[in-house]
């Protein structure tokens, strides 16, 4: 194997990497360089506070506050800390401190950056769910509360139509709670790759049915279900997620669409072949443009001022994957969107992941 040079080696890290002893910075890579905005030659010998010139939101530097030729005998490192740029971005570093005997004085310092966008992308998507969490529950939980309060202060007061009807819909707001935490808790498998499945073969007829009617007891929207053969094969499913997935992409039609939303149940093929029921959901809205779609399927999207926890369609691309299948979006007839899944045959005897 040829021998690389040590500047060569700190190159090809994926972290940006500077060295630097006592006396002045002793290397520093390509990548370091580029972020710091200095000549990674003029910088050799400059000393290490000219070079590294990071600074917190207060302004005080990353010297002044690690002091790492000074301090505690002890110390052999300095923990990850995000700092800023000069120009404003913020960097994640890190630094181990080498001495050259036991509570000798520090020979070198080797610091690592890395760029703090991944770890602002992970705070965004946090604060995306929790404020989707407290916006989506807190619209039931008002209803619940208020229906409740209701029939406890007025009961003598009500009659059994009125009563009805609050009940009514406090299990409705009920199933919608019970659904949302559901959906939150797979998105979370999901991502962590822990999602349990129970598959076995199941009707996905009967399974749209139950969906459709019961879509259909809240909305006023016209929900229809036509299934294209006498002979469906059953599929692979865990019957609560084939529910799970179905009820999201016809809510998804009524609430995005407009107008009619159509499920239609037919026979395909995967894409390696395979046999397959496609399950197609058509509405009657806008459609989605070509040069989103890709998107549609991930966490947090939105289209339009409709509304909505975001969570729905990735939730459906991530059941039905993790069972095998597909989804992709595409134009119905009408013009308004059509998401197609496509889900194994139960006699493929797929072992879903």
């Amino acid at each position: 194997m040829p021998s690389r040079s040590a500047q060569e080696v700190i190159d090809a890290l994926p972290d940006a990497v500077l060295l630097a002893g006592p006396d002045g910075v002793t290397m520093l890579s390509a990548g370091a360089a580029r972020m710091l905005a200095v000549d990674a030659d003029e910088a050799v010998g400059r000393p290490l506070a000219d070079v590294l010139r990071l600074t917190d939101r207060d302004g005080c530097t990353w010297i002044s506050v690690n002091t790492p030729f000074g301090g505690l005998a002890t110390r052999s490192g300095v923990p990850e800390q995000s700092w800023l740029l000069p120009d404003g971005t913020e960097v994640l570093t890190t630094a181990r401190l080498r001495r050259h005997a036991s509570r000798g004085p520090v020979a070198e310092v080797a610091v690592t950056l890395r760029s703090g966008r991944g770890r602002a992308r992970l705070d965004r998507e946090r604060s995306d769910l929790v404020a989707t969490v407290a916006h989506e529950l807190r619209s039931p939980l008002t209803g619940v509360k208020g229906f409740v309060q209701a029939l406890l202060n007025r009961w003598d007061k009500l009659n059994d139509e009125q009563k009805k009807l609050m009940l009514t819909t406090v299990h409705a707001d009920s199933d919608r709670l019970s659904r949302l935490i559901a959906e939150l808790l797979d998105v979370a498998r999901i991502d962590t790759g822990r999602l349990q499945l129970h598959p076995r073969p199941t009707d996905v007829v009967m399974i749209a049915e139950r969906v459709v009617a019961s879509v259909s007891a809240g909305t006023s929207a016209a929900v229809s279900m036509v299934c294209e053969s006498d002979d469906l094969p059953r599929i692979l499913a865990d019957p609560d997620k084939l529910h799970q997935v179905l009820t999201n992409l016809v809510e998804n039609g009524v609430r995005h669409g407009a107008g009619a939303v159509t499920m239609t149940l037919g026979r395909g093929q995967l894409r390696d072949g395979g046999e397959a029921v496609t399950v197609t959901v058509d509405d009657e809205g806008e459609g989605i443009a070509e040069e989103i779609r890709r998107r549609v399927f991930t966490k947090f999207w939105k289209h339009g001022a409709s509304g909505g926890s975001g969570l729905g369609l990735y939730v459906v691309g991530g059941l039905t994957r993790a069972h095998g299948g597909s989804v992709s979006i595409d134009d119905a007839p009408s013009g308004g969107a059509r998401v197609v899944v496509r889900w194994p045959a139960a006699s493929l005897g797929v072992d879903p992941v």
